[in-house]
């Protein structure tokens, strides 16, 4: 009887020990009662991860209103940019103003940037395909996570308030077969006022490695009127541009399901494209406050096992310096003719809604004799 007893114990306590394992958690990545001073300011806070055990991350679920936060992005960081609970780590540093600047300056991360997620106007929770997950702490480079919020307005701030925005990250300490990654699209330049432009970017894949794209995000400010990213396989005639996603970036901008089932490895070419339409009577630059303009595309994918791509971030020095047709590997004759096409529901406007700028037409792709590549830090 003690036997039996002693049996039944051990296997209460293994189920017992099987369901904490599979069991999932929540994690609040949070700003610890921030004070913005400043429209468009980006402030910053870290989260130190368990260096002992990895955590697997599978959702992410915001807790933030476009009202106040204009976008938020989740990095992993080697090391923090800061020390401090709270630093500014945008563009926007206010050198002139340090006698009223309440947040110390300094980068996203010092060492060992990555993207990991990105979150604007108001969109929904985004849930990882079945044995995926992102991979961080333990033996990982990602030691820390990195919660950046680009303050839209003061309202709250001017009334007393502080703000709490950010991130409810599901999690679980049981490892998966297949690890997520985040690859960005940008692009630098410039766009005249009242015209309508495009913004390129494109990059090969040099890296032995296989990439199985499942979600996208788009990207911009007030004058986009379409982002699209594509997979470009082959050269010449035979070069094929198949659609990793295509969306009105006026629309929620969480992580979208890809329409295919794609697959990028060593020797494609990844490249996105963005319309927009600037209606003004200015110049508008890419940058970082609300007034300038951002292409980007950010494609979620996973490999199996844990090696994900090491050069992540591909950039383009934009218009009017660059364009797809500098770039002597790529067929532009063989580019979809949709591309610069808003698309019709759920990734464009419904019948009858708006759109930025009032433009629903294909653009002529454009030629420039000048070329020019660089890289550069970007606050995205």
């Amino acid at each position: 009887m003690t036997n039996f007893l002693s049996v039944i114990i051990s296997l209460s306590s293994l189920i017992l020990l099987i369901t904490a394992n599979d069991a999932s958690n929540t994690m609040d990545i949070l700003m610890p009662d921030a004070r913005a001073e400043h429209v468009d300011d980006y402030l910053c806070t870290a989260f130190k991860m368990n260096e002992n055990q990895p955590t697997y991350i599978t959702a992410f679920n915001p807790s933030a209103t476009s009202k106040d936060a204009h976008h938020i992005l989740l990095f992993g960081c080697s090391e923090p940019g800061s020390d401090d609970e709270i630093w500014n780590c945008g563009e926007m540093s206010h050198a002139n103003d340090h006698s009223k600047q309440k947040y110390r300056n300094g980068p996203t991360c010092k060492s060992g940037t990555t993207i990991i997620y990105a979150w604007a106007l108001d969109a929904d929770k985004t849930e990882l395909p079945e044995d995926v997950a992102f991979k961080v702490g333990g033996s990982t480079s990602i030691k820390y996570l990195v919660l950046q919020v680009h303050y839209a307005n003061l309202e709250k701030f001017e009334a007393g308030e502080t703000d709490r925005s950010g991130l409810v990250l599901t999690t679980s300490p049981k490892p998966s077969s297949k690890t997520a990654g985040v690859m960005l699209l940008a692009t630098d330049g410039y766009m005249d006022p009242h015209s309508l432009e495009v913004f390129e970017v494109a990059c090969e894949i040099e890296q032995d490695i296989v990439m199985h794209p499942f979600a996208f995000r788009t990207h911009a400010h007030k004058l986009g009127l379409v982002n699209s990213g594509y997979r470009v396989r082959g050269d010449g005639d035979d070069q094929e541009w198949t659609e990793i996603g295509r969306r009105s970036p006026q629309l929620p901008q969480m992580f979208y399901p890809t329409g295919s089932d794609v697959t990028i490895k060593q020797g494609d070419r990844v490249a996105a494209v963005c319309t927009m339409f600037n209606s003004q009577s200015r110049t508008v630059e890419i940058g970082s406050t609300g007034n300038d303009e951002m292409c980007n595309f950010y494609m979620m994918y996973w490999v199996d096992g844990d090696r994900l791509l090491e050069d992540d971030v591909c950039t383009s020095a934009g218009p009017p310096s660059y364009y797809f047709a500098h770039d002597r590997s790529l067929n532009i004759d063989k580019i979809p003719a949709d591309a610069f096409r808003i698309p019709p529901p759920p990734n464009g406007p419904a019948p009858g809604e708006p759109v930025q700028g009032g433009h629903h037409m294909m653009m002529q792709h454009k030629t420039k004799p000048h070329r020019r590549y660089y890289r550069q830090q970007y606050v995205f």
